[in-house]
């Protein structure tokens, strides 16, 4: 006679634990490496292999665990040492040397070697806590929470820590049941859409056809954005679970999830935990020894951008070119294969298990009236701690770029003099695209928006998938906008016309803008443009594309008109309105490091001996402003270009 669900679990739990180390250290020495694609990107295989090295030298016996992604990517490679009778440590921005130094103090010399610590992960009397830090106090880690603790290539360290609990329980209620207690909860979609979740699942449960099918959208294709990303990497088995609750909530038995290929480490991660998953009998026929079937199917899309909408998703999964439909009628009622069809976000579906395990009470405790519970946002651009936050919806912009971001970093400058101090140049923060490249610009005076849904849009941007690119005082607004246009100018598809040919022109019209060509006409003509395109574009990737242009003609039309009027960029940064030149005041004889650094020879030493720039051979590329010592800093940019003063020409036979 076959177990029962809970004994059938219960047994799998009893398993894991026994093969879970754990991070108190009761389990002997294990060191924790981040090892996602932001960590082997900073060179953390690098430290893996130092610390299996070093112990091995020191003949220390320890278990080594990669793990996935904390969100703190801004200190990467990062570790967390769990050693009995300390707390575990974790720390940042480790080095394959830093990493032999920590071992050889740690257990030779019961030295924690605490300046390179970000802190214990557990309450101690001797090392204080990552929590006790601005960028950890105001997180509320709830989609998170796994991410950077187990081994996401273990489905023993998902159970251990609750995972599949919450299919458990689903697997009891009944299918209408699960759906009202997404909608107590309050969810909704959280790739960037807001649609009420349970609406979704409600419609699809109700559709007559058979059979119905499920599909995880995993194509995260903004730039600066790697909330999916991460979570796939880090934490799988979370979307696993939440897909076969869905499954089993509209009556569907396979499911997909579409994800980019440019993400192979996603991919490997998630075919491992399916095929893990498929091996306890979590997925596949009569699950868990219940009624329940559900299986999942890896498809990976060639990574454009227009595939992350629904209609073009599924017509890339049927494949056919990736180019959206009009709706109605929406999937849920006809999607993939003309079926009923569910499709949500990564984060959504990692959503539910949590859900479910803790009842929607707890997910509706945070947040702010008409978003509940959490939100995950990229921190990307010109701010100190990059990487991924979760807040409760209702967190400020401010609170999110600046109490726990760390704000905008200053420039650092070295100096050529021995024992002179790097120079710090401070830079002001400008503002916040949030929602990727169909998002918004914000200006500062809307950081204390609550972050929601709704009161994003009412600024003119958009949640979007939740990537927020700060910007400081030398980033353009106009270049700005022209650069995210651009961006959705080559992801369209190119099947309406509006979307194809309206936002070539726009594109068109800003280039002329950061050049000096435009004309006063042409802002008026963006505005009428960019309404157009919005309301006559098939789908979200033409609706949106021209919020950038709007959002900045909004709150900073005062750099348009100088672009326009003055032929000035006020921020120095569009290349045709800005010409380098070289201080004589601040200018040393004796320093040539400009020159060196000029890839096109357009510094020259004058008469005098001091440097100058031909600005026929100059290409902009401020390696001269770079190479400058901080001592002199005799370098600067000047816009508009006119206002250049004359220099001593270019002699070819100097007399010296």
């Amino acid at each position: 006679m076959e177990m029962a669900v809970k004994e059938r679990f219960e047994e799998l739990r009893k398993n894991a634990l026994s093969d879970f180390p754990g991070m108190n250290g009761k389990k002997g020495v294990t060191i924790y490496v981040g090892t996602a694609t932001c960590g082997r990107s900073a060179g953390s295989l690098e430290v893996l292999s130092s610390f299996e090295d070093i112990l091995k030298t020191l003949k220390i016996e320890a278990r080594i665990v990669q793990v996935g992604c904390h969100g703190h990517c801004y200190a990467e490679p990062m570790a967390v040492v769990s050693k009995p009778g300390w707390p575990p440590i974790m720390y940042g921005y480790l080095t394959p040397n830093r990493t032999q130094i920590l071992i050889k103090r740690f257990f030779n010399e019961e030295d924690p070697a605490l300046e390179w610590a970000l802190g214990a992960i557990e309450e101690n009397d001797m090392v204080p806590t990552v929590y006790e830090t601005p960028r950890w106090s105001k997180e509320r880690r709830w989609l998170l929470k796994n991410c950077g603790y187990i081994d996401p290539e273990n489905i023993n360290h998902y159970i251990a820590v609750g995972g599949y609990e919450g299919l458990t329980y689903a697997i009891e209620m009944e299918s209408r049941g699960i759906i009202e207690e997404i909608e107590a909860a309050g969810l909704r979609g959280l790739g960037g859409a807001g649609f009420d979740t349970w609406k979704k699942w409600d419609i699809c449960r109700d559709a007559p056809e058979f059979p119905k099918y499920l599909i995880c959208n995993a194509d995260e294709g903004d730039p600066g954005a790697f909330m999916d990303r991460t979570i796939m990497e880090s934490d799988p088995h979370s979307i696993i679970e939440g897909m076969i609750i869905a499954g089993y909530a509209i009556g569907a038995e396979s499911g997909y999830v579409y994800i980019r290929k440019e993400y192979p480490q996603a991919v490997s991660v998630l075919t491992t935990a399916v095929y893990q998953a498929r091996e306890l009998g979590l997925l596949g026929k009569n699950i868990l020894n219940s009624k329940i079937s559900f299986d999942i199917k890896i498809n990976q899309g060639a990574g454009a951008f227009v595939c992350g909408e629904e209609t073009a998703l599924i017509a890339s999964i049927e494949g056919k070119r990736g180019m959206p439909k009009p709706r109605p009628p929406y999937p849920a009622n006809r999607g993939l294969w003309e079926k009923p069809t569910l499709i949500n976000n990564v984060k959504t579906l990692a959503s539910i298990p949590k859900i479910i395990t803790y009842g929607a009470g707890k997910v509706s405790s945070v947040g702010m009236e008409g978003c509940m519970g959490t939100a995950v946002f990229a921190l990307a651009g010109k701010i100190k701690n990059a990487g991924l936050v979760e807040i409760p919806f209702g967190t400020t912009l401010r609170e999110i770029i600046f109490d726990i971001g760390g704000g905008v970093p200053p420039i650092i400058k070295t100096s050529n003099v021995a024992g002179e101090l790097p120079k710090t140049i401070k830079r002001q923060f400008k503002a916040v695209q949030i929602g990727g490249p169909s998002g918004g610009c914000l200006p500062e005076s809307l950081l204390d928006t609550p972050v929601c849904f709704d009161t994003i849009v009412d600024t003119g941007a958009i949640m979007g998938s939740g990537g927020m690119v700060v910007l400081d005082e030398d980033n353009c607004a106009v270049e700005t906008a022209r650069y995210f246009l651009e961006f959705t100018q080559k992801e369209s598809c190119g099947k309406c016309t509006f979307c194809r040919i309206g936002t070539k022109h726009m594109l068109d019209i800003l280039t002329d803008i950061t050049k000096g060509a435009g004309a006063m006409e042409d802002l008026c003509l963006l505005e009428e443009l960019a309404e157009t395109i919005k309301q006559g574009s098939l789908c979200n990737l033409g609706k949106t594309a021209p919020n950038p242009i709007l959002t900045t003609l909004s709150y900073f039309r005062e750099e348009y008109e100088a672009h326009i009027l003055d032929k000035r960029c006020p921020s120095l940064e569009c290349k045709d309105l800005v010409a380098y030149y070289i201080l004589p005041e601040k200018c040393q004889r004796a320093c040539d490091a400009c020159v060196g650094s000029c890839p096109t020879e357009a510094i020259y030493t004058r008469r005098d001996r001091l440097k100058a720039i031909e600005q026929k051979k100059c290409v902009k590329c401020a390696s001269c402003m770079d190479a400058c010592p901080a001592q002199y800093d005799a370098v600067v940019k000047i816009s508009p270009v006119s206002e250049l003063p004359e220099s001593e020409p270019r002699y070819d036979n100097p007399p010296y």
